[in-house]
């Protein structure tokens, strides 16, 4: 090698270390734009930080379509709660349903608007796969020996392609109402006052779920008086919730945010 090639090569070498120490000093740099007069900041991590954070987003759209498939699997049978200072009558499917309302707002703090959309619509396809699934299985006769016969498997799935075609058309709705409500009062507030938007297009999206997949299973089959109860009940349940978890989604954010090293308001690219 000439002279000329073992300096370039020597210079290169230099070049690579220098850059491998920056890179291994700083977890992230900071990039802002100017978006509605206000500035958006998102981290570009490293290699290893950015693993962390898609681990994470993973994990978080892992539980939020669990949580979804599941509750729409026992949301025939109704059960009632007693507060204390109130008997609710509501879906079992109500229980988990709030997890993916504040799962959504987690990835909304943390990944921003565009991938929390994407697992709202990955859940609409689970759904979707989901009712498949169901049907599938009630096109083939159970055997004697079958723990589970044609009628119980009717019994307990018959009515689930209904419960969840009106989830599927309240979910999509509630869920981008969610996030967009969301991102408004983030944008409003530049980026402080997390209990505000947190509750705020909670109980909003909530409000709609509940109404929406209310009405689409029971109007024609039950009196009007009964139904407005099942949603005053559903929706009162769930925004009790949603003020509930505020001190959750408080301690989540936080503990991300120092696991992924994210300033105040950064969200991860």
């Amino acid at each position: 090698m000439s002279v000329v090639g073992k300096q370039n090569m020597h210079l290169f070498d230099r070049l690579m270390k220098a850059d491998t120490k920056a890179h291994d000093r700083k977890p992230f740099r900071t990039i802002k734009y100017r978006s509605d007069k206000k500035f958006a900041s998102f981290a570009f991590m490293n290699r290893a930080t950015r693993q962390k954070a898609d681990a994470l987003y993973l994990f978080l759209a892992t539980i939020f379509i669990t949580a979804l498939i599941v509750c729409n699997l026992i949301a025939n049978k109704f059960i009632t709660i007693d507060l204390g200072f109130k008997i609710f009558t509501i879906s079992a499917g109500v229980l988990p349903y709030p997890i993916t309302f504040l799962i959504t707002d987690v990835l909304s703090e943390i990944y921003g608007r565009s991938k929390t959309n994407k697992v709202v619509l990955m859940g609409f396809a689970a759904l979707i796969f989901t009712l498949f699934i169901l049907w599938l299985g009630s096109q083939f006769p159970s055997i004697e020996a079958s723990p589970l016969s044609d009628e119980l498997y009717q019994m307990a799935y018959g009515n689930s392609w209904r419960v969840i075609m009106s989830s599927m058309f309240a979910y999509i709705i509630a869920q981008l109402v969610d996030v967009r409500l969301f991102h408004f009062w983030k944008k409003l507030t530049g980026g402080k006052h997390l209990w505000l938007r947190n509750n705020a297009s909670t109980i909003v999206s909530q409000l709609v779920d509940t109404t929406l997949v209310v009405m689409v299973l029971f109007v024609g089959e039950l009196e009007w008086a009964t139904i407005g109860g099942f949603i005053r009940d559903g929706w009162m349940f769930k925004a009790l919730v949603a003020l509930a978890d505020t001190p959750f989604l408080y301690a989540a954010t936080w503990i991300i945010r120092k696991r992924l090293k994210l300033k105040f308001a950064q969200e991860a690219a």
